[in-house]
């Protein structure tokens, strides 16, 4: 049921980025931000960290699920260095999947054909 439940609120979050592509003129960079700064806004509020307990991977793969680990490495970060965690705190809560997506861009790009369009 859990697996069920994250597919659906993942799903659903997905769904409603195609419809902001398909019925505005919002472009994917724009909705991508607004997705990422959503997920900053609750997650600093605290909102969001209910959400993710109670949908799994269904709210913590998505996007916004980027911006609130954001928005949590911030608020440690400011608890621990003060003030100084605002600018570090971000990175450090998500250099995991920073470096990952770096990682697999890098195997994409080492494993596909180059060309020109």
């Amino acid at each position: 049921m859990e697996y069920l439940k994250a597919f659906i609120i993942g799903g659903l979050i997905c769904a409603i980025g195609q419809i902001l592509i398909d019925y505005t003129k919002l472009t994917a960079a724009r909705i991508l931000v607004m997705f990422v700064i959503t997920g900053l806004i609750l997650g600093g509020l605290g909102w969001y960290k209910p959400f993710i307990d109670w949908a799994g991977a269904g709210a913590v793969v998505p996007i916004t699920g980027f911006g609130s680990a954001l928005a949590k490495g911030v608020k440690q970060a400011i608890e621990q260095k003060g003030p100084l965690g605002i600018l570090t705190g971000g990175i450090t809560g998500t250099a995991a999947g920073i470096s990952a997506a770096m990682f697999f861009g890098m195997i994409a790009a080492v494993l596909s054909k180059p060309g020109e369009k």
